[in-house]
């Protein structure tokens, strides 16, 4: 793919239908925050989340080039930087 396919992708992803069947970004990571801090015993912000997923594409990648991770890994990379500049960058 072509950054810009992978970007379009990305942006089709995160501004499009996983919004209206997951809620915003902010919305689900604050819950998944919550979820693994019950588990971990340690705060998990909105960006914190956006990030060790971004880790973990970034692990799937490591171990193959699929092109669905590097569009993930974009899209969770714009969710965090809207989430850190409130929609602002």
């Amino acid at each position: 793919m072509k950054r810009a396919e992978i970007l379009e992708a990305a942006r089709v992803c995160v501004c499009g239908e996983r919004e209206q069947d997951y809620g915003t970004p902010e919305d689900s990571f604050a819950l998944i925050g919550k979820l693994w801090a019950a588990y971990m015993g340690v705060d998990f912000t909105p960006k914190d989340v956006a990030m060790m997923m971004a880790l973990l594409k970034m692990a799937r990648i490591k171990n193959g080039d699929k092109a669905d991770s590097f569009v993930d890994l974009a899209g969770y990379a714009a969710c965090a930087g809207e989430i850190v500049g409130g929609g602002d960058i």
